[in-house]
Parts: structure tokens; C-alpha cells; sequence
């Protein structure tokens, strides 16, 4: 029978293989919004940063990359092999039956001494490959939250547009109810009152298509924090996105609800313009502190922060070291070795040690390897420089989006009390009959679009503006990392 020492090996051997196939797994915990709750921007991300499958994918991927670190330094680690059977034999010979029946049972341990910087080539070959897979991570982060943020601009945006055309539509009633009075009284045409219903119509189907906008925001922004059935709940304006009201609702559970605009408004008693609705500012206070960088400074960040280049950057050392363990397959290997067996047939025992020199290698095939080996490289560095080129390009166009639209928005502002101005003046005008109705519309219209044009500029605003911070990899106010 075999010894203790031989079943304390069999023992830790099999502990071993128990340990290495055991698989260990978890449920990730996906981030839920509670009904009625009041998220800010950075709610909003951080749900999204729990949820996304594209960072948990990406965080999968740095772990396997850390386990093929494991998995080279691996190398360095011995290799134990066991053998146990049991042998029959039956031979008959001149009449005469001749069994060799034995029990056997055999341990070996391989050692790599040296294999001339082979093993450790594929080591720091793994080990770039695993920053590379980090810096992935941080650029699906990245650009979860930009993507966050622009859906969260989107909601915005799209209720400001709304507000704008609710609002065009009670100016158009207002102003159908007046013009039906001054007609009544033989005071304007005919052709003014079907103007105003036609006007009336028309604003009712720009805020029907403003609603429908609106519910699409509210799909996109829950679809970016993968939240597939979303209670009602509101998000709040931000710092650079203000609302006369701050509280912004979300609610889509009433979206097959119809209503019927189509009747005319009812008649009211004040049948005049007031001047409540139109003087609505629907972005209220609007303030930006302007971006501390200039766009050299952005360049220089973007190069030396931005992750998606940082990734590149380790792929080519990754690919060197990969070239590295290809020329290196010229060299031999030096390994130790001890062995043990025990045969029970005249109870026999017996103890190896050895070191051994090996080489094995196809020289035509290593050959075209490692002519592989350096394309790689180059297909590395080349795909390098092309993304420092696009980042160049993507800064520049972004930093350019940011800054123009900085300077256009204060105008715009402007031009929106203008038009009010204007429209409030020849409002006065056509109610005193100086004024046409064509020229009180133009005015209107006028009025509204500068509105629209307003809120569109201060979205577009937001977007470029977090778009350059994605570029350049600015640091965020929610972190998380591959470990988390």
C-alpha cells in the first residue's frame, strides 16, 4: 500500500483541483428609482453607472484581464502530477498460467527553472493588456455619463419647448377671443378671425408635436439609466439649465391618454391680449461660469487624461512584449523535476530528481511569427496615432461648438426681450387699428421662435460642454471604479 506521504499528496492534489474548478459568481445589484423621488443630474448618473451592462461588461473584462496576469505569473508555479492504477496480467505459457497483478501509484513535480525572459515577457505582455482593459472602463464611464447628461439636457430642453408652445396656444386663444369680439362688432375683416383660427390650429399642433418630443426625452433619458419600467418621479433643473419651476415631472404611464384639442377655445371675459403668458420666462437666471481651459490647454489634457488614447498607448507596449515572447521561443527551457512511485508487486519504492535542458521549436514557423509579431506593433502604433489625430479633431470641433455658442447665447437672451418688445408693441398697435394682423402674427411668430431658438442654444451648449469634458477626461463628481 502506499505510504502517508503519498495520500497526503494525493490529498492536496485533489484539494487543489476541487479549488480550481469551484466557479464563483454573483447577482449584480441594479439601482431602482422609487416613485415620486426628485433626482438631480447626478442621481441620474449614478443610477445609470449601476445599471449600465456596458460597464459591468467592461469591468468583466479588466478582471479577466487581471486573472491572465494570474495566469502568466501561473508559469512560475510548479506542476504536480499524480498516477494511481491497478495492472492485470494473465499470460499462458507452455501449459502454464502466469498472472502479474499490481497496484501502482505515482507523484511528480515540474519545476521551470529558466526559459531566457520568456515567461516574463508574456507576464508584462498581460500586464499592459490589463491596463489597456482599465482604461476601456474609464472611457465606457465616461461616456455613460455624457450620454446621461445629454438625455438629461433633452428632458430639459424638450419641456422648455413645451412651456414655449403652451404657451403660444393661450396667446393664440387670447387673440382668437379678441379678434371674434372686434369682428362681432364689425370692427376687423373676416380674414383676420380665420387668421386667428388658422394661427390657433397651428400652435395646437406644434404643442402636440412638442408633447410628443417631451415623452420621447422622458424614454431616452430612462433608456440611458436602463430603467425599463419607471415610476413617476421629477428631476430638478441645473445650475446652467433654470426653470421658473425647478421640479421637472416624469411620467409615462399615461402615454396612450388622448385628448381632444381640436374644439375652439371657450369665450372668455377679458377677450384682450394680457401680457402673463408671453412675458413667461421659461429658462429663468440664466448663468455659465465660462470653461477655464483654452484650447491648447484642452489639447494638452485631452493627451495626456483622455483613456481611450491611454488604451492605445498600452496596446503597443502589450504588442512589444507579445514580440518579445516570440523571439524568445529560439531559447530552451530549464526545468526541474522530482518524481515518486510506489509499486506494491515486490513492495517497492522509488524517488527521481532531475534537470533537464529542452528545446522545441519550428524555426520556418517562429519565423513568420514574429514578422507577425512586428505588423502587430506597427498596426498598434498606427491605430495610436489615429486617435490622437480624431481626439485632436474631436477636441477642436467641440471646443469650438462650446465657445461660439457662449457667445451667442447673451444674444439671444437679448433678442428675446426684443421680440417681446416688439410683439407687445404691435399688439398696441393693431388694437388701436394702426397695426394689421399680418404684421401682429410676424411679431408673434417672431416672438416665438426667438424663444425656441434660446432654449435650443442653451441645450446645445450643455451638450458641447460636457462633451469636451468627456474628451479631455475632467474629473467627474460621481466615480466609480472597475474594483466597485
Amino acid at each position: 500500500m502506499p505510504s502517508k506521504n503519498i495520500l497526503k499528496i494525493l490529498c492536496l492534489i485533489t484539494v487543489l483541483l476541487v479549488s480550481a474548478t469551484c466557479v464563483y459568481s454573483f447577482e449584480p445589484k441594479s439601482a431602482l428609482i422609487e416613485k415620486g423621488a426628485k433626482l438631480t443630474i447626478s442621481d441620474c448618473i449614478q443610477i445609470a453607472l449601476d445599471n449600465s451592462p456596458y460597464v459591468r461588461q467592461a469591468a468583466y473584462n479588466y478582471k479577466i484581464s487581471k486573472n491572465d496576469v494570474n495566469i502568466a505569473k501561473a508559469s512560475y508555479f510548479p506542476t504536480i502530477g499524480v498516477n494511481t492504477g491497478y495492472n492485470l496480467s494473465d499470460t499462458k505459457r507452455s501449459g502454464r498460467d502466469m498472472s502479474n497483478n499490481y497496484y501502482s501509484v505515482s507523484a511528480s513535480l515540474n519545476q521551470l527553472i529558466w526559459n531566457f525572459g520568456r515567461t516574463s515577457s508574456q507576464i508584462r505582455m498581460q500586464k499592459f493588456n490589463k491596463i489597456a482593459a482599465l482604461y476601456t472602463f474609464d472611457n465606457t464611464v465616461l461616456d455613460t455619463i455624457f450620454t446621461v447628461k445629454t438625455n438629461y439636457y433633452g428632458v430639459l430642453a424638450a419641456k422648455a419647448t413645451m412651456d414655449v408652445n403652451r404657451a403660444n396656444v393661450q396667446i393664440n386663444e387670447r387673440n382668437y377671443q379678441r379678434t371674434k369680439a372686434y369682428y362681432n362688432e364689425g370692427i376687423r375683416s373676416k380674414i383676420d378671425l380665420v387668421n386667428a383660427e388658422v394661427y390657433l390650429s397651428d400652435s395646437k399642433v406644434t404643442l402636440v408635436n412638442s408633447e410628443q418630443n417631451y415623452q420621447n426625452a422622458l424614454v431616452q433619458l430612462n433608456n440611458s439609466m436602463y430603467i425599463a419600467h419607471a415610476p413617476s418621479y421629477e428631476i430638478l433643473s441645473t445650475e446652467t439649465f433654470n426653470f421658473s419651476n425647478n421640479e421637472i415631472p416624469v411620467n409615462l404611464e399615461k402615454i396612450s391618454e388622448k385628448k381632444d384639442i381640436s374644439e375652439p377655445p371657450k369665450a372668455v371675459s377679458n377677450a384682450v391680449l394680457t401680457t402673463k403668458v408671453e412675458k413667461m420666462a421659461v429658462i429663468d437666471n440664466y448663468k455659465f461660469k465660462p470653461f477655464d481651459y483654452s484650447f491648447e490647454q484642452c489639447v494638452e489634457l485631452a493627451e495626456k487624461n483622455n483613456p481611450s488614447l491611454k488604451a492605445y498607448s498600452a496596446t503597443i507596449e502589450a504588442m512589444k512584449q507579445y514580440l518579445l515572447y516570440i523571439k524568445r521561443q529560439y531559447y530552451p527551457e530549464i526545468t526541474g523535476s522530482l518524481g515518486y512511485s510506489y509499486r506494491d508487486q515486490y513492495n517497492m519504492n522509488s524517488f527521481t530528481a532531475g534537470v533537464g535542458l529542452t528545446s522545441s521549436v519550428n524555426i520556418l514557423s517562429t519565423k513568420y511569427q514574429i514578422d507577425n509579431g512586428k505588423l502587430q506593433v506597427q498596426l498598434a502604433e498606427n491605430d495610436f496615432n489615429l486617435a490622437k489625430q480624431n481626439l485632436y479633431f474631436d477636441v477642436q470641433n467641440a471646443y469650438i461648438n462650446m465657445i461660439q455658442l457662449e457667445r451667442q447665447i447673451p444674444l439671444m437672451e437679448v433678442k428675446v426681450k426684443q421680440t417681446l418688445e416688439n410683439f407687445e408693441l404691435a399688439d398696441g398697435r393693431y388694437e388701436v387699428g394702426l397695426g394689421d394682423y399680418i404684421e401682429l402674427q410676424d411679431a408673434k411668430v417672431n416672438y416665438n421662435n426667438a424663444q425656441n431658438t434660446y432654449v435650443q442654444a442653451v441645450y446645445n451648449y450643455n451638450v458641447a460642454r460636457a462633451n469636451l469634458e468627456r474628451l479631455l477626461a475632467l474629473p467627474q463628481e460621481i466615480i466609480i471604479t472597475a474594483e466597485d
